[in-house]
């Protein structure tokens, strides 16, 4: 709204407008919303494009020992400087990727060890792999794949990096026993487009017996994994995992389909890959279960 004031002169009649207030707050407001946009448009046509965009979601529960931290590190450290995931890499249709690590325990346990690194050569992928070359954070209680899940999906938002594939990888040592069921989280992040992929660690010892998931592969088959191309590698005994890691990035990072295989059917020592639509019948809610019946133990005693 413009009012007019008139102001007389000796020789003529002005006119002379004013804005009033309201026009002022609002002209503001649509400066300020128009800056904003001028903003959002920028930040947008700056995202870099990629080839994949691949959370690493590792395990750092309790049932984790601290060497067998150490060991999930250094295997990833190893794959990083290895040609094979390096050659992945420079093959894609971008000959780059964007990764970023994380580590998780409880619902509410995630954090961020390495935040989204762009991966184009052997320098790059040197840089991120020295990046987790550090000391071993402590491990924390409880079980969470579904809030890891819920994490690293929303990593992808506004991280500065485009792609038409969106991978979270998860590796764990249990089922989940904390947080909502696994299977809705995982349904949620593949309904926005997210590929998860998993790394079973069936590798617990004795200590841990009572609260292990019979056939963790099957339940990561079942449960975790879902997804345009999902797959996971099962890893046995610990001195798979450096291997399994190489095998699962190039993989991830080459974007190719591979070939069904199942664990029952080949030595341990071939790493078996199983994909998303072998699916058995297993309960999800197996390892709340479990968790529940313990405690119900504990306090009976």
């Amino acid at each position: 709204m413009i009012e007019l004031e008139v102001a007389l002169r000796s020789s003529d009649l002005s006119y002379t407008p004013r804005m009033s207030s309201r026009t002022k707050t609002l002209c503001s407001f649509l400066s300020l919303a128009a800056l904003l946009a001028s903003f959002s448009t920028r930040a947008q046509s700056a995202d870099i494009d990629v080839d994949v965009e691949l959370v690493l979601a590792v395990d750092a529960s309790r049932s984790m020992e601290t060497f067998e931290q150490k060991i999930q590190r250094d295997g990833y450290v190893a794959a990083l400087r290895r040609k094979e995931v390096v050659d992945a890499i420079r093959d894609g249709i971008h000959g780059r990727v964007a990764i970023t690590y994380v580590e998780w325990a409880g619902s509410n346990v995630q954090r961020i060890i390495v935040p989204w690194t762009l991966v184009d050569g052997v320098d790059s992928a040197e840089k991120l792999a020295t990046a987790l070359d550090q000391p071993i954070p402590s491990t924390q209680s409880r079980t969470s794949i579904s809030g890891a899940i819920d994490f690293s999906s929303t990593l992808f938002d506004n991280n500065g990096f485009k792609a038409l594939r969106r991978v979270i990888d998860i590796s764990g040592d249990g089922a989940n026993n904390n947080g909502r069921p696994v299977a809705e989280a995982r349904d949620q992040a593949v309904a926005k487009g997210i590929t998860i992929n998993g790394l079973p660690l069936m590798t617990r010892g004795d200590f841990y017996s009572d609260w292990a998931v019979k056939d963790l592969d099957l339940y990561y088959s079942s449960c975790v994994i879902g997804g345009p191309g999902a797959f996971m590698v099962p890893v046995n005994s610990w001195d798979q995992f450096p291997e399994a890691v190489r095998r699962k990035l190039v993989l991830e990072l080459a974007g190719g389909s591979p070939t069904m295989q199942k664990a029952d059917w080949l030595p341990s020592q071939k790493l078996p890959l199983i994909l998303a639509q072998d699916k058995p019948e297993i309960d999800c809610l197996s390892g709340e279960r479990i968790w529940q019946k313990r405690m119900q133990d504990w306090e009976s005693r």
